[in-house]
């Protein structure tokens, strides 16, 4: 690990999947990027193998409880392994440089999907045509591919509004959908940083996903405890002073100024 700011950074991963479904990656492209100082494709891989090994872990607690609504899962997340694998096949093509501003508009878009007034749980409960999931999970899946971001933040509104859902619903089957868009991303990956002779830090891998998964075991038990609306708040605001910060950084190096 090449800085021990990493760690608490590693733990803030899985307490945000744990308490809100998403905003792991959104944070893990960041950590491995600034803080352990990975070159950009190496940071978007292997946060599709974090993200994916935590939200896999994460699941496992729901499909006990029977949260996971496995229809959901087939008809948005095998279009999203689809779109994923793509998206990882076009990032062969684009400087990492420009992934990570294209990282940074996503996580703007990221935090206005939080910071918006609808109240998804008073959302129609009549599910919507599946063409329309499948569809979604497909445009979803290109982007995690492309910038690395598993997507919770875009699967969760869309599994209540397009699929019916309810918020803790959609918050417990977009934790299996992000484990298989990411390791579907990953896969595709592996050789894209062969055919440009980079490699994985598969210890920094470790540490990293070790501590997120306890970080998300974390997150759940104090999701029960804490009100969803102010937790959404605080890191949709977070998410701004971010992603403004990596455009800043990002968008002048991208243009060769």
């Amino acid at each position: 690990m090449t800085s021990l700011l990493a760690i608490p950074g590693a733990i803030a991963i899985g307490i945000s999947l744990g308490l809100l479904g998403s905003g792991g990656s959104i944070l893990t492209v960041p950590v491995l990027v600034y803080l352990v100082g990975q070159d950009e494709k190496i940071a978007i891989a292997g946060s599709l193998f974090i993200v994916g090994s935590i939200a896999l872990a994460g699941s496992l607690q729901f499909i006990r409880t029977g949260l996971i609504q496995w229809r959901s899962v087939l008809v948005f997340g095998l279009p999203g392994m689809l779109g994923t694998y793509f998206g990882a096949l076009l990032a062969a093509f684009v400087p990492g440089i420009t992934q990570l501003a294209l990282f940074a508009v996503v996580m703007l878009l990221a935090s206005w999907l939080m910071l918006r007034p609808p109240n998804l749980e008073k959302a129609s409960s009549v599910p919507r045509a599946v063409w329309k999931i499948a569809a979604d999970g497909l445009v979803v899946g290109i982007i995690t591919g492309l910038v690395g971001v598993g997507g919770g933040f875009l699967i969760v509104p869309a599994l209540v509004l397009l699929g019916g859902l309810t918020m803790h619903q959609a918050v417990a089957t977009s934790l299996v959908i992000i484990a298989l868009k990411s390791f579907s991303g990953f896969i595709k990956y592996l050789d894209v940083l062969e055919q440009q002779s980079l490699a994985l830090d598969w210890q920094t891998l470790g540490v990293v996903t070790s501590l997120g998964i306890a970080g998300s075991f974390a997150g759940s038990r104090i999701a029960k405890r804490l009100p969803q609306d102010k937790l959404k708040l605080g890191f949709g605001y977070f998410l701004i002073v971010m992603g403004l910060y990596i455009l800043a950084r990002s968008v002048p190096a991208a243009l060769g100024l």
